[in-house]
């Protein structure tokens, strides 16, 4: 098991790129969601003020 992690001494190189790809994926994931989010609530902010103007 211990020679699995080791990796043959190559493990910080392998492990790291497991984490880089990790953290890409997760940004790959989460941006599409954040980006809708803030443009939802642009998106109301907008129609609450296009609102007021009207009366």
């Amino acid at each position: 098991m211990s020679e699995f992690f080791h990796m043959g001494g190559y493990a910080f190189y392998v492990w790291l790129s497991y984490g880089i790809t990790l953290v890409v994926l997760l940004g790959n994931l989460l941006s599409p969601m954040l980006l809708k989010k803030r443009l939802l609530r642009e998106l109301a902010r907008r129609e609450q003020r296009a609102r007021r103007s009207q009366t």
